[in-house]
């Protein structure tokens, strides 16, 4: 009886399968992934309060979710416990929690009077959801990491959570006149999550370096609102960054025609260089001045 030879391919495929399943013996990381998990719950607990027509306690949800996220990722990288398994749970999370529990949201709160259209776009929301997540997974390696190819997910969630939680602010009632307006923001947020436009990802705002006093006086100004009217500060603030990728990007393009640029790429590109050109600046005359001391003490 002749024996069946393994071709490098299959070899391939069972070496792999044999370090998955090695990996999974060896544990996860729990303190992130319990931070996914609160994500998740916190997401699904949203689903049900829509369902039984809480929509204010459904919007808090998201909000606690999207803080939950931002969490897991950061305690993954200060501990050094970021692993394949969390990236790929905190997808699925997210696409429950910012993808499903938004949209779900939205067409029990304003768009279920539009019928076919009313859950269609509701699914729009959500497959556009899912098509982001699954593009940054495959981009995440070959993407510039001060910003965000396309609108992230948690943003869009944190719009339509924070639309929500300030209609029930000033108890407005939704009419039909109101209910369009929403039909076309959820199509935008749709569309902006797969776009080309580029968002800041703030993370390289280091907290610890300094920063000029304008924005430690600012910051203080904004606490008084936040504490009292924290509906209308999370709406101000997803707005104000759902709308600063597309106005960054029509910046960029008419810097791009004055300049002579072939792209708004280039353009991007040329901004990059000069923020890294004035960091250096910047570091290079407190090294002069650092050893113009030194030169002084030594004379």
């Amino acid at each position: 009886m002749k024996s069946r030879r393994i071709q490098p391919k299959d070899r391939e495929r069972f070496t792999r399968r044999r370090i998955r399943r090695d990996n999974l013996k060896k544990g996860i990381y729990i303190l992130p992934n319990l931070f996914t998990s609160a994500s998740l719950f916190a997401g699904f607990y949203s689903i049900v309060a829509t369902v039984n027509g809480d929509f204010q306690r459904a919007a808090w949800a998201i909000i606690i979710s999207l803080f939950c996220d931002g969490a897991d990722g950061r305690i993954a990288r200060m501990t050094h416990t970021t692993s394949k398994f969390g990236i790929e749970y905190d997808s699925l999370s997210d696409l429950i929690a910012f993808g499903l529990a938004p949209g779900m949201l939205a067409y029990q709160w304003a768009l279920r009077p539009f019928g076919k259209w009313g859950w269609s776009a509701t699914f729009l929301f959500v497959i556009c959801g899912a098509l982001r997540l699954a593009r940054f997974n495959v981009q995440i390696d070959t993407i510039e990491s001060y910003t965000f190819n396309g609108l992230p997910i948690p943003a869009s969630a944190g719009f339509v959570a924070a639309t929500v939680l300030l209609a029930q602010q000033f108890s407005w009632q939704i009419h039909e006149t109101h209910r369009i307006p929403v039909l076309l923001a959820i199509c935008v947020l749709a569309l902006l999550m797969v776009s080309n436009i580029k968002f800041l990802s703030f993370k390289e705002l280091h907290l610890r370096r300094r920063k000029p006093f304008s924005v430690l006086l600012i910051t203080i100004a904004a606490l008084p609102l936040i504490v009292n009217e924290p509906e209308i500060a999370l709406f101000g603030l997803f707005a104000l960054y759902v709308l600063h990728g597309p106005v960054r990007t029509l910046f960029l393009w008419r810097k791009a025609r004055s300049a002579g640029y072939p792209s708004i790429e280039e353009a991007l590109e040329q901004e990059l260089r000069g923020v890294v050109n004035r960091s250096i600046e910047t570091s290079v005359p407190q090294k002069a001045t650092h050893n113009e001391t030194a030169t002084d003490k030594d004379t």
